[in-house]
């Protein structure tokens, strides 16, 4: 009985586990500028953003419940002189599909293609679960500097501790393993923390930022922020704004 049990609980973590990793924001908060439409393998992916001519872009992949759009006016402070480009993941705010990780990689690929046909130098930033998306796609692509917000090195290891009983390395399909991508991200690299982040432990940024070599790294920790309200903290923008 107990065996059943235990056994039933587990196939509910296995086919409801996307519902625990990703939240889609239904709407958008803000009117960007411009919104653009991201032809993509079963989807059509919305990008808000802010056109500018010249060789400076930037790529924003957010959170796993963020509304993009929300981030616009900060990093329009931080990077005056960039285009911007926020990608909305398939089955968040305007874009259709369903979110999953091998998807969210090949549309961000697909995003910075489209980019870097007009501009030659791409910033490259992610936030939480984004910053996961963003480290694969600055594996294989070249940026002139990351900036990663709230990052962890390994979902699979937090979703792991969070459910210790139940063999998370088996049933895991988005495992978001940062921290097999470090080596071949050749970009300088920025890591905002929050210092009272309450959803990623500051062992496992701790864990990423170590990864790095150390001449090709900053780590900076906004004080009193926590996950959600690190964009709030003192010095979040001037940090954002290393990678100008």
């Amino acid at each position: 009985m107990l065996l059943a049990a235990y056994l039933g609980v587990c196939a509910l973590l296995f086919f409801k586990q996307r519902s625990l990793i990703y939240f889609p924001p239904q709407r958008a908060a803000l009117q960007a500028p411009q919104v653009t439409t991201l032809a993509a393998p079963d989807a059509l992916l919305k990008v808000s953003q802010r056109a500018m001519p010249g060789p400076k872009a930037l790529i924003y992949l957010g959170g796993n419940a963020e509304d993009v759009s929300a981030s616009l006016p900060q990093l329009a402070q931080a990077f005056p002189d960039r285009a911007l480009y926020l990608l909305h993941y398939r089955g968040y705010a305007g874009s259709s599909g369903t979110p999953f990780e091998k998807a969210l990689v090949a549309d961000a690929l697909a995003l910075y293609d489209r980019t870097a046909t007009e501009h030659q130098d791409i910033v490259l930033v992610g936030r939480s679960l984004g910053s996961g998306v963003a480290l694969q796609v600055a594996s294989l692509r070249p940026v002139s500097k990351l900036v990663l917000i709230t990052p962890y090195d390994s979902l699979l290891e937090l979703a792991a501790a969070q459910f210790p009983w139940f063999p998370v390395r088996w049933l895991l399909q988005d495992k978001y393993e940062s921290w097999r991508y470090v080596p071949k991200v050749q970009a300088p690299t920025m890591i905002i923390a929050a210092q009272d982040d309450e959803v990623i432990p500051p062992a496992s940024t701790r864990r990423l930022a170590g990864r790095f070599a150390q001449d090709r790294v900053v780590m900076r920790v906004i004080e009193g922020a926590g996950h959600d309200t690190i964009s709030d903290g003192a010095g979040y923008v001037e940090a954002l704004a290393w990678a100008h």
